[in-house]
């Protein structure tokens, strides 16, 4: 029962150790948020890789494994688990899934009420905008993950500007893709090429993820959480389980997620469906679907539901039913991710202290707190690709959304954060962050340890 873990980092790193005890696991591949880690970009290849995994596997006796990465990971594991008779998703739906574009076209066709106008920009980076194009128009990479270069453009000008990019981001951009590009190319070709992007019609909502698994062909829900965004930003302020949606809703996102599914021949694994429901036209559309699980919300599912979505991962990789899977006493009955980010370039955001830090775990035990410290350039970079800078992310949980907010509230007082909530002082976009303790709100009485705190250096974008 030994598994290999493939891009094992951020949530990932929490999650899947916390099942070691019952799953021992070995590691492969690099991080793409660190050097000299992710200098491996330079000469990584899918298939490389995936052969000198399967070398090594029956003298490291894996037998099975699991990736919830979305860049390289949940490709190269449904790569060797065909290659070993694994337990696994098929390569053509993870393809199918990760390749915009392609996803968008099998939709319209199986689900069209729940798709967007969507056309390719056949104009490579840099090159002239062709005039005709209709604005204002959401702009993605066919192939992508963490939001990268996902925005809403309003003019040919803006277009323009955002498809322009020096020779270094050109080399990052095309050594991201073009391994992903050649499995594509021998199994995918009506899709045709990852390199370029799409242009889609903007839709109108509140933005939801849609959490479940295929097990011999059945899909299942497990939950529905709400995505919330910085007030006129498509940055994602916080996370919140249970969410708001309906549960007529949610049954009509599932069934909208099962025709896809359904479509691509995704019949086993994890996978995250993105989207949003407008209440004004009644009308629920697609963002698009994730072949994995989506990690960020794996602790927030075990806090109030007592499911482990890192324990499914590894049962369904080892072939067996999530359904059989024993569930953990729930330990809050509301949860969220909280999303800390600034929207100036110029600011000078202070990471908080160990001082600090240890206030926040010994006030909330429970808590997680992931810091992003950064240097000028990578912030640079970080507004040009996304918009923002993300400089960190807490977990918390509570008895009820009221209680949460607060014990949010304290938790950030204590490490000189604005909260995530769009009616908070100083958490508009453009406001400034309070910079150190001074005359922070004291905390709450300490709550009960649940789980103790976990650090990790750097986190994807999800």
């Amino acid at each position: 029962m030994r598994t290999l873990v493939l891009f094992n980092y951020d949530w990932d790193q929490v999650g899947f150790a916390r099942n070691a005890a019952f799953y021992p696991f070995d590691e492969a591949g690099f991080d793409l948020f660190s050097f000299p880690s992710n200098a491996q970009l330079a000469w990584f290849d899918m298939t490389r890789f995936v052969n000198r995994l399967a070398k090594q596997a029956k003298r490291r006796g894996w037998t099975a494994v699991v990736s919830n990465h979305e860049q390289f990971g949940a490709l190269a594991a449904a790569l060797l688990a065909e290659r070993m008779g694994w337990a696994g998703t098929s390569v053509a739906a993870v393809l199918a899934c990760q390749h915009k574009l392609y996803a968008r076209q099998v939709l319209a066709q199986v689900c069209p009420s729940a798709n967007c106008e969507f056309a390719p920009l056949n104009t490579a980076y840099g090159e002239s905008i062709p005039p005709g194009l209709s604005y204002p128009a959401f702009v993605k990479p066919v192939k992508a993950a963490f939001s990268v270069l996902a925005r809403t453009v309003n003019n040919r000008d803006e277009l323009q500007t955002h498809t322009r990019f020096g020779w270094w981001e050109l080399w990052v951009i095309r050594h991201l893709v073009e391994p992903f590009e050649r499995i594509v190319r021998a199994r995918l070709p009506q899709a045709g090429s990852a390199h370029k992007l799409l242009l889609e019609q903007p839709m109108p909502g509140a933005q939801y993820n849609l959490d479940g698994f295929v097990f011999d062909g059945e899909v299942q829900m497990i939950g529905v959480v709400d995505a919330v965004h910085y007030p006129g930003t498509q940055a994602f302020m916080r996370f919140e389980f249970p969410g708001s949606l309906s549960q007529v809703l949610q049954q009509r996102a599932l069934d909208v997620a099962r025709q896809f599914l359904n479509a691509v021949g995704f019949t086993h694994g994890l996978f995250n469906m993105e989207f949003f429901y407008d209440a004004a036209t009644d009308r629920l559309g697609v963002i698009e679907f994730n072949p994995r699980m989506a990690s960020q919300f794996s602790d927030l599912y075990l806090r109030v539901l007592g499911i482990d979505l890192h324990h499914m991962a590894l049962a369904l990789a080892h072939n067996i039913d999530p359904v059989s899977l024993p569930w953990r006493a729930p330990t809050a009955g509301s949860a969220a991710s909280f999303v800390y980010r600034s929207f100036q370039p110029e600011a000078h955001i202070l990471q908080p202290t160990p001082a600090q830090q240890s206030a926040l775990q010994l006030a909330f035990a429970d808590a997680l707190l992931f810091c992003f410290p950064k240097g000028a350039s990578e912030i640079a970079r970080d507004f040009k690709w996304l918009g923002s800078y993300r400089y960190g992310i807490v977990h918390l949980a509570a008895a009820d959304a009221r209680q949460l907010r607060l014990d949010c509230e304290a938790a950030s007082a204590l490490l000189g954060w604005p909260a995530p909530y769009a009616d908070h002082p100083n958490a508009e976009p453009g406001k400034a962050a309070p910079s150190n303790l001074a005359d922070a709100p004291k905390a709450p009485a300490p709550v009960p340890p649940k789980r103790v705190a976990v650090g990790v250096p750097e986190l994807a974008e999800q």
